[in-house]
């Protein structure tokens, strides 16, 4: 299989993407160490360069997959490249180099592709000096290559082909059948295929040797003429645009039912169809880009064909040996049965001589001669001619047996007898009459096993046809599946669907927890983490901005905790979360942030200790069909009033001060775990303080929790506590709820003596200091630190608009629609308000960004591709509880706190314990597997998917629970 350029490919590809020329560089990626892609715009236009080291250069409209964080030389790239222009793309020399320049002049910069042998990617300056270098390396002596020194243009070859008497002097050196192509090929740059085809078309055959086919002063004058062909290719590709064709190869496809069946495999891509390929199939394109394009994008599909194919012929493989050992077997019965006829029937014509020789040795044994004294007697009696003594070849006397060469003592000189002369073994504990018996014995043995071979014949070979025609059916479903299976852009974090329909995503390495911050944290979301050591940052998506659920949130904190240190050491704590806009990573002056480190700045929303249970389950994606059927199976779930029907909302912010206190109250505080008790200090402290703390009327007048029945009413001056004791609730020890408003403050309510629509006075607080801050923020008054580059621009900015007033400021921004007017309002209505900027209260999800100290400085994000946004719609296509009716496309595994994935029908728990990941996975199938309500589309589902991608999201060593595992395990 062809994977790298040659000469004439080179060639052509530089005639193709001259279009490139005019094009400004607007971003640079990379696929993996060798694989870069450089985002080209012009105006409307768009297009995408792939370079890979060594391999191939071409225009691309296949989406690769790009690396999480570019690395370093990508970098490079991106400060140096990005917004110049490409000026010119050329070969240098007539060698496998290509020179890309960017810019012009001074501010000119060059990548130099290297195409051959290890192949590199060279960036430098105007002066070709190397700014970075992919794969720096020493050529002899003097030429070095790594960053610092200049690149030798001069090295490349200048001539496609060197003088003829060189050639011919070469040619007339080689030795006797060596390749004419092998001789060829390193003198000329033209390349492999090419030379073949100039060849052909010469009247040489294909594989031509030198001395035999070729006579090097008799065909050197066709030989001279094919070359000139040869150059006149390659001028002609200069100045044409070249089609494209894809070579392929005829497989035969095995099948059970013995019919042809065949898949076209891709072999090689070429811009010219070659006189060798002539009676290939191909695939024609109009251009080479295109085919090369083509032919590299489908390879990863061709695998999976030829994968499957090899796994077809293996199972035809298996059942074509069952067959052919059950032919052997048959075979050799009737062998044995043969032989063992021949040897009764020699023993019984030598009835004489077989009792002489047993009794022989068995006289001897009686005297107790020993067996070398027994063997020298033997060898003296044979010498002498005795008929007895010479019968006798071999001694066994450690298994009482003798070995006789018999011969038939009835056949005649003149005819052939069917009975050849044999050597037998004999038994010293039976007569000849007895040997001979024990021979007819075996050969009816044998004659029962193979009829009873015969019989069964049949019926094992229907089983092995039935075996081989299952597998078949597996091997094409699993990889149909493996074709559909499209990989979701957020399978590279840790990740689960809520159980209320929210996608939750998390970071598995620093990296990562930066690029989920920097990428995918957007308005609307909320971020949750934990004070522990390798806790991940973890966000959910809200893409409707509405309030996030508290189960969701709970489900959040869950895995935050379990990808931490928390799993190993088997600690239960509790995590916290706060809005997108209280996360920056802004650092105070004079300090930094380290990858993956973020800023808090506000409140943290404390949620309870959560237990450490995950589980491992299964998510099916539907086909567009059965969609509808699971439209709300994750929804959030409101208790409705019977009078009022309210949305559910999490009040935030909000302090309140229940004024019934009795004996039960003080016996529950007793019981409250340290985190609750020290949430229960904060508040009873901040009563304490006793200043008034104002609250804002925007809010909604009646504000419901989800999963209780209380329900807050702040219609009035006074906030109103509703509780509801018709319907049924969850109770707590003692008979007590604790609820958490906001700022995790623990919030006591005495049940006994709980009154429908009690009202409740609330005392004002003062708005604490927040001591959860992460980092001290740096006071108003310290000096304003610029960005490299900044005070320039703001001196521009400040001349170019230093006669515009305000008036004309709002004037000249609404015609613009920039979101600069619509800002400057907020603010104006923000201080406007009575409350005052600290004293007003904030409300979740809101897109309003967080008030920032006037030196923090909002960094922006380096990838200016904004990962795609999690629709609902992309969510519904998932479903844990496939039903019969369903037709499911392929399987995804998902690892979720375990009340998410409770009805999932696939799924088992895991505990932190000492069980590895992948043996936990291989069981956790084995369960799946064995499950009596699976159907055989699910199996093969579940089948597809791979053991490393199922263990390599659990979160440690585990513990695995689901019914009946005991029995599976042993």
């Amino acid at each position: 299989m062809k994977t790298r350029f040659n000469s004439y490919d080179i060639v052509c590809t530089i005639s193709e993407l001259q279009k490139l020329i005019g094009m400004r560089v607007n971003q640079v990626y990379d696929i993996d160490h060798r694989t870069y892609l450089i985002r080209f715009q012009r105006g409307e236009e768009k297009c995408v360069l792939l370079l890979e080291s060594g391999n191939r250069i071409h225009t691309t409209a296949f989406e690769w997959p790009k690396n999480v964080t570019p690395s370093g030389f990508s970098m490079k790239m991106r400060k140096h490249l990005k917004n110049k222009r490409l000026e010119s793309l050329s070969q240098i020399g007539v060698d496998r180099m290509i020179d890309l320049q960017f810019g012009s002049g001074d501010a000119a910069y060059h990548i130099i592709l290297e195409l051959y042998d290890r192949g590199n990617i060279v960036l430098t300056d105007y002066e070709m000096t190397i700014l970075n270098i992919l794969r720096p390396h020493t050529e002899g002596d003097k030429i070095r290559f790594a960053v610092k020194e200049k690149y030798p243009m001069d090295r490349a070859h200048q001539n496609t082909m060197p003088p003829i008497e060189n050639i011919q002097e070469h040619l007339q050196n080689a030795k006797i059948g060596e390749n004419l192509k092998k001789v060829l090929n390193p003198l000329l740059e033209f390349g492999s295929a090419v030379i073949d085809h100039v060849l052909l078309k010469s009247g040489f055959t294909l594989g031509c040797k030198i001395g035999k086919d070729f006579i090097v002063a008799e065909h050197m004058p066709k030989l001279i003429l094919a070359l000139e062909y040869a150059n006149e290719m390659m001028d002609l590709a200069r100045k044409n645009v070249s089609k494209g064709y894809i070579i392929q190869k005829k497989e035969l496809k095995p099948t059970a039912d013995n019919k042809e069946d065949f898949i076209y495999t891709n072999i090689e891509f070429h811009p010219f169809l070659f006189e060798q390929y002539k009676n290939y199939p191909y695939k024609e394109f109009d251009s080479f880009d295109v085919a090369v394009d083509e032919y590299f994008s489908t390879m990863e599909g061709q695998k999976l064909d030829l994968k499957a194919l090899q796994q077809e012929r293996e199972a035809l493989k298996k059942l074509e040996n069952v067959k052919k050992d059950h032919d052997q077997r048959l075979m050799n019965l009737e062998k044995t049965q043969e032989l063992d006829k021949q040897k009764a029937e020699l023993i019984s014509r030598n009835q004489v001589l077989v009792d002489n020789a047993i009794l022989a040795i068995q006289s001897a044994l009686a005297n107790q001669m020993a067996w070398p004294d027994i063997k020298m007697l033997l060898k003296e009696a044979a010498s002498r001619g005795d008929p007895v003594a010479s019968a006798i070849k071999l001694l066994k006397l450690e298994i009482n047996h003798i070995s006789l060469l018999l011969h038939d003592p009835y056949q005649d000189s003149d005819e052939e007898s069917e009975l050849k002369p044999m050597l037998i073994d004999i038994d010293l504990a039976h007569t000849a009459f007895g040997n001979a018996r024990n021979y007819y014995n075996q050969k009816r043995s044998a004659a029962k096993k193979q009829q009873k071979t015969i019989e069964s014949q049949d019926k094992a070979l229907k089983s092995a046809e039935k075996k081989t025609k299952q597998t078949l059916k597996e091997v094409q479903a699993i990889h149909s599946i493996n074709k559909l299976r499209k990989i979701y852009w957020f399978e590279k974090f840790y990740w689960f669907i809520s159980s209320e329909n929210y996608l939750v995503i998390g970071g598995r390495d620093q990296q990562q927890n930066e690029l989920i911050v920097k990428r995918y944290l957007k308005s609307g979301d909320i971020y949750v983490h934990a004070d522990l050591t390798g806790a991940s940052s973890i966000v959910i998506k809200n893409p409707n901005n509405g309030p996030v659920p508290p189960k969701t949130l709970a489900e959040a904190g869950t895995m935050a905790i379990a990808y931490s240190i928390a799993w190993d050491a088997k600690v239960v704590a509790g995590a916290w979360w706060v809005n997108n806009d209280q996360v920056s990573k802004t650092a105070p002056t004079g300090e930094y942030l380290t990858t993956g480190s973020f800023m808090i700045r506000g409140k943290k929303n404390y949620l309870p200790p959560c237990q450490l249970v995950m589980g491992l389950g299964f998510l099916f994606r539907l086909e567009e069909s059965s969609i509808e059927r699971h439209k709300n199976e994750r929804k959030v779930k409101i208790v409705d009033d019977e009078s009022e029907h309210t949305d559910s909302l999490i009040e935030e912010d909000r302090e309140i001060e229940l004024i019934e206190d009795s004996e039960e109250d003080e016996q529950f505080e007793n019981n409250l775990n340290p985190i609750q008790e020290e949430s229960k200090a904060d508040l009873i402290m901040e009563e304490n303080k006793g200043e008034n703390q104002d609250v804002s009327d925007e809010e909604n007048n009646l504000s419901q929790f989800p999963d209780t029945q209380i329900r807050i009413d702040v219609s009035g001056s006074k906030v109103k506590l509703h509780i509801d004791n018709n319907q049924s609730r969850v109770t707590s020890k003692d008979d007590l709820d604790v609820i958490y408003l906001g700022d995790d403050k623990p919030v006591i309510i005495n049940a006994t003596n709980k009154q429908k629509n009690t009202e409740v006075k609330q005392k004002p607080l003062p708005k604490k200091e927040n001591k959860e801050k992460t980092e001290i923020e740096p006071k108003k008054n310290d000096q304003i630190v610029l960005k490299r580059g900044q005070k320039g621009r703001l001196k521009k900015m400040k001349e170019k608009y230093k006669d515009q007033d305000e008036e004309d400021r709002r004037l000249s921004m609404q015609v613009l629609q920039s979101a600069g007017a619509a800002k400057e309002d907020k603010k104006k209505n923000k201080n406007k308000d009575p409350s005052g900027p600290k004293q007003q209260t904030k409300k979740k999800n809101t897109t309003k960004p967080a008030s920032l100290p006037k030196n923090t400085q909002i960094v922006e994000n380096i990838e200016e591709d904004t990962g795609p946004g999690p629709e609902v719609d992309m969510l519904d296509q998932l479903t844990g509880k496939p039903v019969v009716e369903d037709e499911l496309l392929f399987a995804v595994p998902v690892i979720a706190p375990y009340s998410t994935v409770l009805n999932y029908k696939f799924k088992v728990k895991l505990t932190p314990g000492t069980g590895k990941r992948g043996k936990a996975a291989k069981t956790a199938m084995a369960v799946f597997m064995k499950d009596k309500e699976i159907t055989s589309r699910e199996k093969d589902l579940l089948k597809a998917v791979k053991e490393e991608t199922i263990a390599r999201n659990i979160p440690g060593k585990v513990k695995i629970s689901a019914p009946q595992i005991q029995k599976l395990k042993k």
